[in-house]
């Protein structure tokens, strides 16, 4: 009975996190934190860390996009709200969907035209962010190049280099 319960338990936290991360029903994350100006150390490998360019373009077969530093394409979540300083993917949704990461105030970018920044996250990093938007990578997404993410839940979408959102 107690292993019964516990694969039940684990269903549904599986089918919480695909929810709050736009690939369910449409229930709404949670919010993170507004964004703080301090720095703490790294509880999880960031995706960008280290790289020598935070964000630059590329060709795909969804035209030319913005990628990270080591060519990993971009995504938007349309659940994020411009200009908030914050990320509502939180949680599980972080596990699938990570945000591209940054150590510098200012991004360094090659062919991006949209305006770079940066959001702090919850525990201290600095999310890059484009058009005031907070831009993330996707799991699924395995080689430079790869757009699986693009369209999921009908809300992750692939950034292009002025910032605009590609739908």
């Amino acid at each position: 009975m107690n292993k019964q319960l516990s694969v039940g338990l684990a269903v549904l936290a599986l089918a919480a996190s695909l929810t709050a991360c736009g690939g369910g029903t449409g229930t709404a994350p949670t919010t993170a934190a507004p964004e703080t100006t301090t720095a703490s150390p790294a509880t999880t490998a960031p995706a960008t860390e280290g790289a020598t360019v935070d964000l630059k373009t590329a060709e795909s077969s969804a035209g030319n996009i913005v990628v990270d530093g080591k060519g990993m394409s971009v995504y938007y979540f349309t659940k994020d709200v411009k200009d908030s300083g914050k990320s509502n993917c939180t949680g599980e949704c972080l596990v699938a969907w990570p945000p591209v990461i940054t150590t510098s105030d200012t991004p360094k970018v090659e062919g991006v035209t949209g305006t770079v920044g940066t959001i702090t996250t919850p525990d201290g990093k600095k999310q890059v962010t484009v058009n005031g938007m907070p831009v993330y990578l996707w799991e699924k997404d395995k080689a430079p190049g790869d757009v699986t993410g693009q369209g999921v839940g009908n809300v992750w979408y692939l950034v292009a280099p002025d910032g605009t959102m590609i739908k």
